[in-house]
Protein backbone atom coordinates (compact mmCIF):
# COMPACT_ATOMS: atom_id res chain seq x y z
CA UNK A 1 0.00 0.00 0.00
CA UNK A 2 1.01 3.50 -0.75
CA UNK A 3 0.25 7.01 0.59
CA UNK A 4 -0.14 9.75 -1.63
CA UNK A 5 2.55 10.87 -3.66
CA UNK A 6 3.49 7.57 -4.15
CA UNK A 7 5.26 6.78 -0.82
CA UNK A 8 5.47 3.36 0.34
CA UNK A 9 3.13 3.08 3.88
CA UNK A 10 5.33 2.32 6.78
CA UNK A 11 4.65 -1.46 7.73
CA UNK A 12 5.78 -2.97 11.28
CA UNK A 13 8.45 -5.47 10.32
CA UNK A 14 6.42 -7.69 13.02
CA UNK A 15 3.28 -9.79 12.54
CA UNK A 16 1.36 -11.01 15.16
CA UNK A 17 0.12 -14.30 13.80
CA UNK A 18 -2.99 -16.22 14.42
CA UNK A 19 -3.57 -18.94 16.43
CA UNK A 20 -2.47 -22.06 14.66
CA UNK A 21 -1.21 -25.51 15.68
CA UNK A 22 0.71 -26.34 18.49
CA UNK A 23 3.91 -28.34 17.78
CA UNK A 24 2.18 -31.83 17.73
CA UNK A 25 -0.89 -31.00 15.74
CA UNK A 26 1.33 -29.06 12.89
CA UNK A 27 1.55 -31.07 9.61
CA UNK A 28 3.83 -33.86 9.76
CA UNK A 29 6.49 -33.36 6.86
CA UNK A 30 8.11 -36.95 6.46
CA UNK A 31 6.56 -37.58 3.77
CA UNK A 32 7.65 -34.31 1.73
CA UNK A 33 11.30 -34.76 2.91
CA UNK A 34 12.11 -38.19 0.91
CA UNK A 35 15.88 -39.19 1.70
CA UNK A 36 16.16 -40.11 -1.89
CA UNK A 37 15.39 -36.29 -2.69
CA UNK A 38 17.88 -35.30 -0.22
CA UNK A 39 20.88 -37.58 -1.66
CA UNK A 40 20.43 -36.32 -4.78
CA UNK A 41 20.56 -32.83 -4.16
CA UNK A 42 23.34 -33.49 -1.88
CA UNK A 43 25.30 -35.94 -5.16
CA UNK A 44 24.57 -32.47 -7.29
CA UNK A 45 26.36 -30.22 -4.72
CA UNK A 46 28.99 -32.33 -4.31
CA UNK A 47 29.77 -32.64 -7.79
CA UNK A 48 30.39 -28.90 -7.95
CA UNK A 49 33.87 -27.45 -8.35
CA UNK A 50 35.77 -25.85 -4.92
CA UNK A 51 38.61 -25.10 -6.41
CA UNK A 52 40.33 -26.48 -3.39
CA UNK A 53 39.20 -23.37 -1.35
CA UNK A 54 38.27 -24.09 2.02
CA UNK A 55 36.73 -21.34 4.65
CA UNK A 56 38.87 -20.87 7.50
CA UNK A 57 37.24 -18.24 9.76
CA UNK A 58 35.77 -14.47 9.91
CA UNK A 59 37.83 -11.81 8.09
CA UNK A 60 37.70 -9.78 11.18
CA UNK A 61 39.18 -12.94 13.06
CA UNK A 62 42.62 -11.89 11.56
CA UNK A 63 43.85 -8.85 12.26
CA UNK A 64 47.05 -6.54 11.54
CA UNK A 65 49.57 -6.09 14.52
CA UNK A 66 47.94 -9.01 16.46
CA UNK A 67 48.71 -12.46 16.94
CA UNK A 68 48.19 -15.16 13.93
CA UNK A 69 44.95 -16.94 13.38
CA UNK A 70 45.50 -20.73 13.19
CA UNK A 71 43.30 -23.51 11.80
CA UNK A 72 43.97 -27.24 10.63
CA UNK A 73 42.11 -28.16 7.53
CA UNK A 74 41.71 -31.09 5.67
CA UNK A 75 44.79 -32.60 8.76
CA UNK A 76 46.86 -29.77 7.89
CA UNK A 77 47.84 -26.88 9.76
CA UNK A 78 47.28 -23.86 8.70
CA UNK A 79 48.66 -20.22 9.57
CA UNK A 80 46.98 -16.53 8.47
CA UNK A 81 48.05 -13.16 9.53
CA UNK A 82 48.08 -10.03 8.22
CA UNK A 83 51.05 -7.71 7.31
CA UNK A 84 51.06 -3.67 8.88
CA UNK A 85 49.20 -2.45 5.48
CA UNK A 86 46.79 -5.58 6.12
CA UNK A 87 48.00 -7.98 3.15
CA UNK A 88 46.93 -11.50 3.79
CA UNK A 89 49.40 -14.62 4.31
CA UNK A 90 48.88 -18.13 4.78
CA UNK A 91 51.21 -20.79 4.98
CA UNK A 92 52.31 -23.65 6.99
CA UNK A 93 51.27 -23.93 10.50
CA UNK A 94 54.39 -25.86 11.28
CA UNK A 95 57.68 -24.08 11.67
CA UNK A 96 60.37 -25.25 9.04
CA UNK A 97 62.98 -25.25 11.98
CA UNK A 98 61.65 -27.63 14.62
CA UNK A 99 57.79 -27.71 14.32
CA UNK A 100 56.55 -25.26 16.39
CA UNK A 101 52.73 -24.37 16.27
CA UNK A 102 52.94 -21.37 14.74
CA UNK A 103 49.37 -20.49 15.62
CA UNK A 104 50.89 -19.53 18.98
CA UNK A 105 53.56 -17.15 17.82
CA UNK A 106 53.76 -13.21 17.11
CA UNK A 107 53.22 -11.17 13.93
CA UNK A 108 55.69 -7.96 14.62
CA UNK A 109 55.85 -5.22 11.80
CA UNK A 110 53.96 -7.95 9.29
CA UNK A 111 56.28 -10.87 10.14
CA UNK A 112 55.39 -13.51 11.88
CA UNK A 113 57.77 -14.98 14.33
CA UNK A 114 58.22 -18.58 16.08
CA UNK A 115 57.71 -18.33 19.61
CA UNK A 116 60.52 -20.86 20.22
CA UNK A 117 63.63 -20.15 18.13
CA UNK A 118 62.36 -16.26 16.38
CA UNK A 119 62.53 -17.89 13.01
CA UNK A 120 60.84 -14.89 11.17
CA UNK A 121 58.11 -15.53 8.16
CA UNK A 122 57.34 -12.93 5.94
CA UNK A 123 55.10 -15.05 3.43
CA UNK A 124 57.75 -16.12 0.93
CA UNK A 125 58.89 -19.66 0.53
CA UNK A 126 61.77 -19.85 3.11
CA UNK A 127 63.60 -23.31 4.02
CA UNK A 128 60.72 -26.11 2.63
CA UNK A 129 57.77 -23.41 4.10
CA UNK A 130 55.35 -22.72 1.36
CA UNK A 131 53.07 -20.16 1.28
CA UNK A 132 49.19 -21.00 0.79
CA UNK A 133 46.52 -18.96 -1.76
CA UNK A 134 44.26 -17.19 0.78
CA UNK A 135 41.27 -14.93 -0.51
CA UNK A 136 39.77 -12.44 2.01
CA UNK A 137 35.72 -11.93 0.96
CA UNK A 138 35.58 -8.99 3.22
CA UNK A 139 33.50 -11.18 5.27
CA UNK A 140 35.23 -14.60 5.67
CA UNK A 141 38.91 -16.04 5.35
CA UNK A 142 39.56 -18.76 2.70
CA UNK A 143 42.45 -20.97 2.05
CA UNK A 144 43.67 -23.37 -1.22
CA UNK A 145 44.63 -26.75 -0.34
CA UNK A 146 45.32 -28.65 -3.32
CA UNK A 147 46.64 -31.34 -1.35
CA UNK A 148 43.66 -31.33 0.54
CA UNK A 149 41.35 -30.70 -2.25
CA UNK A 150 42.22 -33.06 -5.14
CA UNK A 151 40.61 -30.62 -7.32
CA UNK A 152 41.66 -28.62 -10.28
CA UNK A 153 42.58 -25.11 -8.53
CA UNK A 154 40.95 -22.10 -9.09
CA UNK A 155 42.21 -18.56 -8.71
CA UNK A 156 39.21 -17.35 -6.49
CA UNK A 157 36.42 -19.21 -4.05
CA UNK A 158 33.30 -19.52 -5.13
CA UNK A 159 31.79 -16.94 -2.96
CA UNK A 160 28.17 -16.64 -2.84
CA UNK A 161 26.17 -13.22 -3.95
CA UNK A 162 25.60 -10.91 -0.59
CA UNK A 163 24.28 -7.30 0.17
CA UNK A 164 26.54 -4.63 -1.46
CA UNK A 165 29.42 -4.14 0.43
CA UNK A 166 28.50 -1.65 3.55
CA UNK A 167 24.66 -2.31 3.19
CA UNK A 168 24.72 -4.99 5.82
CA UNK A 169 25.37 -6.27 9.26
CA UNK A 170 27.58 -9.36 9.43
CA UNK A 171 28.22 -11.73 11.71
CA UNK A 172 30.20 -15.00 11.87
CA UNK A 173 29.81 -18.15 14.24
CA UNK A 174 32.03 -21.21 14.29
CA UNK A 175 30.88 -24.49 15.80
CA UNK A 176 32.81 -27.84 15.75
CA UNK A 177 31.21 -31.46 15.31
CA UNK A 178 31.79 -35.13 14.78
CA UNK A 179 31.04 -35.64 11.71
CA UNK A 180 31.86 -35.17 7.78
CA UNK A 181 31.16 -32.09 5.72
CA UNK A 182 28.69 -34.11 3.72
CA UNK A 183 26.78 -34.35 7.28
CA UNK A 184 26.32 -30.65 7.76
CA UNK A 185 24.92 -29.89 4.01
CA UNK A 186 22.64 -32.94 4.37
CA UNK A 187 21.47 -30.91 7.41
CA UNK A 188 20.65 -27.58 5.46
CA UNK A 189 19.03 -29.09 2.50
CA UNK A 190 16.88 -30.53 4.41
CA UNK A 191 14.19 -27.76 4.89
CA UNK A 192 11.43 -29.77 6.07
CA UNK A 193 13.36 -30.12 9.74
CA UNK A 194 12.66 -26.76 10.25
CA UNK A 195 9.67 -26.01 12.54
CA UNK A 196 9.40 -29.73 13.79
CA UNK A 197 13.32 -29.54 15.58
CA UNK A 198 13.48 -25.59 15.62
CA UNK A 199 9.81 -25.09 17.48
CA UNK A 200 11.41 -22.01 19.00
CA UNK A 201 12.89 -20.20 15.74
CA UNK A 202 10.58 -21.45 13.03
CA UNK A 203 6.82 -21.58 12.84
CA UNK A 204 4.14 -22.06 9.35
CA UNK A 205 7.08 -23.40 7.52
CA UNK A 206 6.33 -25.24 4.15
CA UNK A 207 8.70 -25.47 0.72
CA UNK A 208 6.66 -24.71 -1.70
CA UNK A 209 9.14 -25.47 -4.72
CA UNK A 210 11.75 -28.23 -4.74
CA UNK A 211 14.67 -28.16 -6.79
CA UNK A 212 13.59 -28.62 -10.34
CA UNK A 213 17.05 -30.38 -11.83
CA UNK A 214 21.17 -28.97 -12.55
CA UNK A 215 19.42 -25.51 -13.76
CA UNK A 216 17.38 -25.14 -11.37
CA UNK A 217 18.72 -26.71 -8.01
CA UNK A 218 17.24 -24.57 -5.08
CA UNK A 219 14.28 -25.22 -2.37
CA UNK A 220 12.30 -22.37 -1.75
CA UNK A 221 10.60 -21.92 1.34
CA UNK A 222 8.10 -19.56 3.01
CA UNK A 223 8.16 -19.60 6.36
CA UNK A 224 8.02 -17.49 10.03
CA UNK A 225 11.04 -16.41 12.26
CA UNK A 226 9.91 -16.36 15.89
CA UNK A 227 10.37 -13.40 18.12
CA UNK A 228 8.66 -13.11 20.87
CA UNK A 229 5.26 -15.62 21.61
CA UNK A 230 2.67 -15.49 18.66
CA UNK A 231 4.88 -11.79 16.85
CA UNK A 232 6.83 -13.61 13.62
CA UNK A 233 8.67 -12.21 10.82
CA UNK A 234 7.34 -14.23 7.63
CA UNK A 235 9.55 -14.40 4.73
CA UNK A 236 10.17 -16.41 1.28
CA UNK A 237 13.80 -18.17 1.29
CA UNK A 238 15.58 -20.09 -0.98
CA UNK A 239 18.10 -22.58 -0.32
CA UNK A 240 20.84 -23.43 -2.76
CA UNK A 241 24.30 -24.83 -2.73
CA UNK A 242 27.26 -23.71 -5.42
CA UNK A 243 29.97 -25.58 -4.28
CA UNK A 244 30.23 -29.04 -2.37
CA UNK A 245 30.64 -27.28 1.82
CA UNK A 246 28.57 -24.17 1.38
CA UNK A 247 24.74 -23.82 1.37
CA UNK A 248 23.05 -20.66 0.96
CA UNK A 249 19.94 -19.18 2.41
CA UNK A 250 18.60 -15.84 0.89
CA UNK A 251 15.57 -14.17 2.13
CA UNK A 252 13.84 -13.30 -1.49
CA UNK A 253 10.73 -11.82 0.07
CA UNK A 254 10.01 -10.01 3.25
CA UNK A 255 11.41 -8.38 6.04
CA UNK A 256 15.33 -8.40 5.13
CA UNK A 257 14.90 -9.30 1.33
CA UNK A 258 18.61 -9.86 0.45
CA UNK A 259 19.89 -10.72 3.27
CA UNK A 260 22.08 -14.18 3.61
CA UNK A 261 23.21 -17.16 5.83
CA UNK A 262 26.37 -18.44 3.93
CA UNK A 263 26.96 -22.42 5.90
CA UNK A 264 30.68 -23.24 5.02
CA UNK A 265 31.56 -27.00 6.50
CA UNK A 266 35.26 -26.97 6.91
CA UNK A 267 36.94 -30.79 7.38
CA UNK A 268 39.14 -30.50 10.00
CA UNK A 269 40.54 -34.06 10.03
CA UNK A 270 42.02 -35.91 6.70
CA UNK A 271 39.74 -37.51 4.43
CA UNK A 272 40.51 -41.56 6.30
CA UNK A 273 40.48 -40.33 9.61
CA UNK A 274 38.41 -42.64 11.92
CA UNK A 275 36.88 -39.94 13.76
CA UNK A 276 36.12 -37.37 11.26
CA UNK A 277 35.88 -33.44 12.78
CA UNK A 278 34.24 -30.50 11.45
CA UNK A 279 34.18 -26.96 11.37
CA UNK A 280 30.47 -24.95 10.83
CA UNK A 281 31.47 -21.75 9.82
CA UNK A 282 28.34 -20.09 9.73
CA UNK A 283 28.45 -16.10 8.07
CA UNK A 284 24.86 -13.92 7.98
CA UNK A 285 24.50 -10.92 6.33
CA UNK A 286 21.72 -9.08 7.21
CA UNK A 287 20.53 -5.96 5.36
CA UNK A 288 17.25 -4.08 4.86
CA UNK A 289 15.74 -1.69 2.54
CA UNK A 290 14.52 0.24 5.82
CA UNK A 291 15.35 3.65 6.57
CA UNK A 292 16.41 3.13 10.14
CA UNK A 293 18.58 0.28 9.62
CA UNK A 294 21.48 2.61 9.37
CA UNK A 295 21.02 2.33 12.96
CA UNK A 296 21.24 -0.92 13.40
CA UNK A 297 24.57 -0.98 11.23
CA UNK A 298 25.82 1.55 13.59
CA UNK A 299 25.22 -0.40 16.41
CA UNK A 300 27.26 -4.06 14.26
CA UNK A 301 29.39 -4.20 17.40
CA UNK A 302 26.38 -4.81 20.03
CA UNK A 303 24.28 -6.99 17.26
CA UNK A 304 26.49 -9.50 16.57
CA UNK A 305 26.76 -11.79 19.47
CA UNK A 306 23.20 -11.66 19.55
CA UNK A 307 23.50 -12.77 16.11
CA UNK A 308 25.90 -15.84 16.88
CA UNK A 309 24.01 -16.75 19.79
CA UNK A 310 20.93 -17.39 17.83
CA UNK A 311 22.93 -19.03 15.41
CA UNK A 312 24.93 -20.77 18.28
CA UNK A 313 20.99 -22.64 19.55
CA UNK A 314 20.42 -23.34 15.93
CA UNK A 315 23.44 -25.22 15.84
CA UNK A 316 23.56 -26.93 19.14
CA UNK A 317 20.46 -28.94 17.35
CA UNK A 318 21.75 -29.09 13.83
CA UNK A 319 25.06 -30.13 15.25
CA UNK A 320 23.00 -33.25 16.65
CA UNK A 321 21.33 -34.00 13.85
CA UNK A 322 24.86 -34.03 11.48
CA UNK A 323 26.65 -35.97 14.05
CA UNK A 324 23.78 -38.80 14.22
CA UNK A 325 23.24 -38.68 10.13
CA UNK A 326 27.81 -39.77 10.66
CA UNK A 327 27.23 -42.47 13.35
CA UNK A 328 24.68 -44.29 11.25
CA UNK A 329 26.58 -43.85 7.95
CA UNK A 330 30.11 -44.96 9.53
CA UNK A 331 28.10 -48.00 11.09
CA UNK A 332 26.31 -49.18 7.67
CA UNK A 333 22.63 -47.75 8.88
CA UNK A 334 22.75 -45.07 6.71
CA UNK A 335 23.33 -45.06 2.89
CA UNK A 336 25.74 -41.88 2.03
Amino acid sequence: MKERGGRARWTPPLRRRRRGPDWATQTPTWREARPALISKALARASARPSGNWFVVGASRNVRAADRPYGRTVGGVEVVVWRSDTGELHAGPGVCPHLGAPLRDSRVVCGTLVCHWHGLGLNGSPFAGWRPFPVHDDGVLVWVRLDEVGGEEPTERPVVPERPAAGSGVDAVYTAVGRCEPQDVVANRLDPWHGSWFHPYSFVDLSVVREPQGDEDDAFVVDVSFRVAGRLVVPVRAEFTAPEPRTVVMRITDGEGAASVVETHATPLTGRDDTHPRTAVVEAVVATSDRRGFAVARAAAPVLRPLMRRTAGRLWRDDLAYAERRWALRSTGRFPG
